[in-house]
């Protein structure tokens, strides 16, 4: 017997947004967890000046998906996630692990529409 399969989750109509949740819902310095169409996981978070942000959910370090419950901040003026397992900080901007230059996370496009918050359903490309 083979389990069920799950439903697709909602896409914008040209296929590339994913609707991640009510504006009013996704509170400055704390993050949200968004489940993508492919089964990956994005972080996303809004911070006290207002700018919109995802990045992996994965933490690369514990591999435990808790990026969405880090701890938001500033390093230097860089806007920051730090992973609640072991600490180690994430440029909100860049993915980039500003403790370990060798580890980045996937970041993810976002944008506040309508009345609510999508998410792009591919990570943006790696800096060159």
């Amino acid at each position: 017997m083979t389990a069920p399969a799950l439903p697709a989750l909602p896409t914008s109509p040209d296929g590339q947004w994913v609707p991640a949740c009510p504006a009013e819902r996704l509170l400055p310095e704390r993050g949200v967890a968004v489940l993508l169409p492919d089964g990956h996981q994005a972080a996303l978070f809004r911070t006290h000046d207002g700018a919109l942000y995802a990045l992996d959910n994965i933490d690369p370090f514990s591999h435990a998906a808790v990026m969405s419950r880090g701890i938001v901040g500033d390093r230097g003026g860089e806007p920051t996630v730090a992973s609640p397992m072991l600490k180690q900080v994430f440029s909100l901007r860049t993915g980039s692990c500003l403790d370990d230059p060798q580890v980045r996370l996937a970041t993810y496009r976002v944008r506040e529409r309508d009345g609510r918050i999508d998410v792009s359903i591919r990570p943006d490309e790696a800096p060159q």
